[in-house]
């Protein structure tokens, strides 16, 4: 008896002094390690990474930029059963304990002694786990499990349990860029929390164990046991019936991957805001949750889409059919393995689907896709493949589908409108279109070429291109500036100049049919766009007064050549810039600065920025006072093709909204009779020359230019009406031809018709007004002279008021007979 007291005393002695060495290890690893844990007090104003949200003007969705994807929700708007799943997944002791489970950890310690093995599974909290997640690295080792249960103790003082809940379901990574309860189940099952059912819960508070190989994509069989798992414990904690858990377990598993919800296809437009926020953000644009208001209208978007990509469709069919995209040699039994490894290194591209030739005969054609649907082609299907042999020729029309299509090519097949499968390449032919409102210069739709897939360049900002005849109307403004009117007859004739750039050279401009048509009215010329004309009239004005007073649309002088083929449109221009130029004769003479971002808000919907962009508003009190100090002939600060680029960067766009009934007013660029009087003649172009096209869609406030260059490198049509500027351009990126015959009318036009078609639909018309100090008369349409009285061949023309004072006195300019180059009588 007395021995066993003996060794009683002796282990309460060792007891003790195991007690008293543990509380020293522990006092002295907290006074170690202490120090240098970081406050957990910044939890409370935690900032978690968000992704930058780009929207359209009606709040639907362009695009969301940023590594992960995560969307923070609060926890009282967490499920009950989600909450309950995570629980039996990871710490069912959650709400009763102190932010450490005793169990848990003597659990793990008895298996790392008994194992040798750090990798040990199990023994931490959430409350743990979130000091891990926030603070610290996800090494093995035992200083870090330390300083994770001082954290935890510091979390449970910091926070309530419902704040910590939150912060991990926030937080928690569920595989394939998913971050957040939120984000993974819209991400595997397509659904807002609310809608998940105990089984799905039970799929999602299994993930973050293993998020990388233990998800129902990665690893379906895995994930399904993991869920086995779950629904276990929650039916031993009685989270669940036993009911509840036997269907939950019977229930079929759907989980797909499902990316953001786009709603609007605008990827070259999304890159250029994207690259804007960060310029304007920061590094933190990316990551701080902003939510990017922009100009776009979603509905024009998608018609610009649609006409692009159809009008490149329809320019590379007419120039024949290139052959397949790919092949492979099938085996004889060749199955589906094959098919899909053949079409495994093709993407859709723009509707255009990839397809392997699995059989080929006279009569038709069986096409495999990628996600098993089989597809017969007829002859009517292929009709249009005609092989290319130049971008004149082409070859004859195939008589069978089997002198189209062979086994083993990989091509392209698309559905026409009726839903019938035809078949199809991928344009090598670019295109551009950029639309904005006049009135203020917000960008309202943006393509940048066929597929952002296939090249990010995007051609309506970042290009350099000829205008070609589009560029006329600028040079048709300096020169009714200069004292010409729409009635000023100039002889339509060869011409030849001094050529500086070769010794003793000359240059001899043409006109592009290689005609003449003598005394032609500058109406008439622009509307047929003859070039001589416009050659002769830049002479007249001269070279340096021209490219000054071309400025004034927002073109810098370095993007337009010091000499005479300015008139022929060899200035280097996006489509953006032509838009922008010509949006001065839309809204009455006034420069406009292009932008794209209306307003950023922060994760907590605080507008951070806001535009105040510039804007014409001829109708303002304000404008007009302004208008009435402005001398008639303006000349506005040069803009540069930087500004109308990066036009969120300008002076015109600020982070404070102009007050209430006080717009910010666009500087003038031009004389409002001026811009009406150009805006006139492009109306007859539209109704009656090179853009007649156009009157396909029966209204009468259209007007526009047509505009192609040398060799039919570049075809382009840019026109507007009170509400919309619109340029589009057609051509080569590497500035090869288009092909004999391919005009602006055909290659560009189309485009804008067919966008215009949807953009001005049930919009009414909108005649331009005549301003003030213009004024109707009647010409003799032969000379340009007022008409008499008793004239019965006079038509009707208009003109400044004072250019038909001055030619009711004298004559109005004309050509010197006697000298071969043009002299002109203008004042």
């Amino acid at each position: 008896m007395t021995l066993f007291l003996r060794l009683l005393r002796y282990a309460l002695y060792l007891v003790l002094a195991g007690v008293l060495l543990g509380g020293l290890a522990v006092g002295t690893a907290y006074w170690l390690i202490a120090p240098r844990l970081p406050s957990v007090e910044t939890l409370k104003d935690v900032r978690l990474q968000v992704p930058l949200r780009i929207k359209s003007a009606d709040d639907k969705l362009i695009a969301t930029f940023g590594e992960t994807k995560r969307t923070p929700v609060r926890i009282q708007d967490v499920p009950e059963r989600l909450k309950l799943a995570f629980l039996a997944a990871e710490d069912a002791d959650f709400y009763t304990h102190r932010g450490i489970d005793i169990g848990g950890i003597a659990r793990a310690v008895w298996l790392t002694l008994s194992t040798g093995s750090k990798h040990v599974a199990g023994g931490s909290t959430i409350t743990q786990q979130v000091a891990r997640m926030f603070f610290l690295s996800p090494e093995v080792s035992y200083t870090r499990k330390v300083s994770e249960i001082f954290l935890a103790f510091r979390i449970e003082s910091a926070l309530s349990k419902d704040e910590i809940l939150e912060l991990y379901l926030n937080k928690a990574f569920f595989g394939h860029r998913s971050y957040g309860i939120a984000a993974a189940a819209e991400f595997y099952y397509g659904k807002s929390l609310d809608q998940l059912d105990l089984a799905e819960c039970a799929m999602l508070a299994s993930i973050p164990k293993f998020p990388s190989t233990g998800n129902p994509l990665s690893r379906p069989q895995r994930a399904l046991e993991r869920r086995g798992y779950v629904l276990g414990r929650m039916l031993e904690n009685r989270f669940i019936s036993q009911a509840d858990y036997d269907a939950a377990m019977k229930e079929t598993d759907l989980a797909q991957a499902h990316e953001a919800p786009v709603e609007v296809d605008a990827p070259y437009f999304a890159e250029l805001v994207r690259q804007e926020a960060i310029e304007r953000l920061g590094n933190n644009a990316l990551t701080d949750g902003y939510v990017v208001k922009t100009t776009l209208n979603s509905a024009n978007q998608e018609a610009a889409n649609r006409a692009l990509r159809e009008a490149l469709t329809t320019y590379d069919r007419r120039h024949g059919w290139r052959g397949a995209e790919g092949h492979v040699d099938l085996a004889a039994d060749a199955a589906r393995e094959q098919w899909d490894q053949a079409l495994s290194d093709f993407r859709t591209i723009a509707g255009l689907v990839p397809a392997l030739v699995t059989e080929s005969a006279k009569d038709h054609a069986t096409l495999q896709l990628a996600d098993g649907q089989a597809v017969s082609l007829a002859l009517g299907a292929i009709e249009w493949a005609r092989p290319r042999i130049d971008e004149d020729r082409r070859g004859a029309a195939p008589k069978s589908v089997s002198d189209v299509l062979k086994r083993g090519d990989v091509v392209r097949v698309q559905l026409d409108n009726e839903g019938n499968w035809k078949l199809a390449q991928i344009p090598t032919v670019e295109a551009a279109i950029v639309a904005l409102n006049p009135e203020d210069g917000a960008i309202e739709s943006m393509v940048g070429g066929f597929s952002f897939l296939r090249s990010k360049f995007n051609r309506a900002t970042q290009s350099a291109r000829q205008p070609g005849s589009g560029f006329k109307p600028f040079l048709y403004s300096a020169a009714f500036d200069h004292g010409f009117t729409p009635a000023s007859v100039l002889n339509d004739a060869p011409v030849s100049f001094p050529d500086p750039s070769k010794p003793d050279g000359v240059w001899t401009p043409k006109n592009d049919d290689d005609s003449f048509r003598g005394p032609i009215r500058l109406r008439e010329a622009l509307v047929k766009s003859v070039n001589l004309v416009s050659v002769r009239l830049l002479d007249a004005i001269g070279v340096r007064y021209a490219r000054e007073y071309i400025t004034r649309f927002g073109l810098s002088p370095d993007q337009i050549p010091p000499n005479l083929s300015m008139a022929l449109g060899t200035a280097a221009v996006a489509p953006l810039a032509m838009a922008r130029g010509f949006a001065v004769f839309a809204n009455g003479g006034y420069l406009v600065d292009p932008y794209y971002i209306s307003e950023i808000a922060d994760r907590d919907g605080q507008i951070v920025y806001r535009a105040d962009p510039g804007v014409a508003c001829a109708s303002c009190a304000e404008r007009q006072l302004a208008d009435s100090s402005t001398p008639s002939t303006p000349s506005p600060p040069q803009a540069s093709a930087a500004d109308a680029l990066n036009p969120i960067g300008s002076a015109h766009a600020t982070t404070t909204p102009a007050a209430p009934g006080k717009p910010h007013l666009a500087p003038r660029a031009i004389d409002p009779r001026n811009a009406y009087l150009v805006a006139s003649l492009m109306r007859d172009v539209v109704k009656r020359g090179t853009g007649s096209a156009a009157m396909v869609l029966k209204r009468n406030d259209l007007a526009g230019k047509t505009g192609t260059t040398n060799d039919h490198r570049d075809a382009w049509f840019t026109g507007f009406n009170s509400q919309l500027a619109v340029s589009c351009w057609v051509g080569f990126d590497d500035f090869s031809s288009l092909g004999r015959g391919e005009f602006g009318a055909k290659a560009a036009l189309p485009i804008w018709i067919d966008f215009m078609r949807t953009a001005l639909k049930d919009v009414p018309e909108q005649p331009f007004d005549m301003p003030p100090g213009v004024t109707r008369v009647r010409i003799d349409p032969a000379s340009g002279y007022l008409a008499g009285a008793g004239d019965g061949s006079a038509i009707l023309e208009v003109m400044k008021t004072e250019d038909a004072t001055r030619l009711a006195e004298r004559p109005p300019p004309t050509e010197d007979a006697d000298n071969e180059q043009p002299a002109y009588d203008v004042f």
